[in-house]
């Protein structure tokens, strides 16, 4: 069933209304990236309904195909995508996971995964489209230091949930701004700067990822100036054989005062910041698309010298042994 404030949804910035395929993919692609796009069954008619209106680093898209569609983006690369159904369904498929999308299920695309979707003829959606750096710069701010890697969603968002009822809730409101005039219209650069990290800032508090043990953690304004720069020493220092002292050194703070840091911060010690973080760079070196290491060189790479030790510790963060994130399908 369609809420009928969602058809409306950014109709005041039309960009594409069309009946032919080739038509379609070439607009869809110059707003988001190439890709392939196939009707599911020939007798369908095909009648887009495509609406864009965009900032500086994101933008907002009310897109319905309205016949059954198989669509093969392969890697997105630049940008995340968040795909919020307003109605129909459509099954998607990223970093192999199978989700079917619907009223009651969103996802979030990454940029190096590849993605497979089939769109049901009466799916529409609400898309957010996130410029991969400026996820990235928001992110960093949050926690204070670099990132370990690239950022990396859970692709389902569970809309029956509160927190991806947030989500939801700030996506369709800035949507009704934006097709108000409210938003990115080129009126107000700061008011839009303002509303593009609420909503960065949204999905990071409210959306799984391999930084939602850090963001989860930490109020940001309340973190000490030796806690960030001990989590700078310890992310540019993964490979190497890091002890409690060294961080203390380098943080310039002492050793208790340095744990009492963290404990209010993480709720862990420093040290056992420092292994989750090694964890999480490995599974990066281990899932990559591009130059993927193997199960040792990605242990030793990220200061693990005892293999055996690394796939215990392995498991019990991630729930499988770091051989079978080898083996993953990209």
């Amino acid at each position: 069933m369609v809420i009928a404030a969602y058809t409306d949804f950014l109709s005041a910035y039309p960009l594409l209304r069309t009946s032919n395929l080739d038509e379609a993919r070439q607009t869809v692609t110059e707003k988001f990236c190439d890709h392939k796009l196939v009707m599911s069954s020939r007798h369908d008619d095909l009648e887009v309904t495509h609406n864009h209106v965009s900032g500086s680093n994101v933008s907002i898209n009310y897109l319905h195909y309205g016949a059954s569609v198989q669509i093969d983006p392969g890697m997105l690369e630049k940008f995340y995508l968040l795909q919020i159904p307003l109605s129909g369904s459509a099954f998607v498929r990223h970093r192999q996971a199978n989700i079917c999308a619907s009223n009651k299920t969103a996802t979030l695309l990454n940029p190096d995964r590849e993605t497979h979707m089939h769109w049901q003829g009466d799916c529409r959606k609400l898309l957010l489209q996130i410029n991969k750096d400026f996820m990235q710069k928001i992110a960093e701010g949050l926690i204070g230091v670099p990132t370990p890697g690239p950022i990396r969603f859970d692709p389902l968002v569970d809309l029956t949930r509160a927190a991806g009822q947030i989500i939801k809730g700030v996506v369709v409101q800035t949507a009704r701004l934006a097709g108000n005039h409210t938003l990115f219209n080129g009126g107000n650069a700061a008011q839009d700067r303002w509303v593009e990290t609420e909503l960065v800032t949204t999905l990071l508090n409210n959306q799984n990822s391999n930084i939602s043990h850090m963001l989860s953690r930490i109020d940001n304004g309340a973190m000490s100036s030796g806690t960030k720069r001990a989590l700078a020493y310890i992310y540019a220092n993964l490979s190497e054989p890091i002890r409690l002292i060294d961080i203390a050194h380098h943080s310039k703070v002492n050793e208790r005062t340095l744990q009492k840091g963290f404990q209010r911060a993480f709720g862990m010690t420093p040290m056992q910041v420092l292994r989750g973080a090694r964890l999480d760079s490995a599974r990066y070196f281990l899932t990559v698309r591009r130059n993927r290491l193997s199960v040792a060189d990605a242990a030793y790479t990220n200061g693990f010298s005892h293999l055996g030790r690394f796939s215990r510790d392995y498991k019990k963060r991630f729930g499988h042994l770091p051989s079978e994130d080898c083996t993953e399908e990209s």
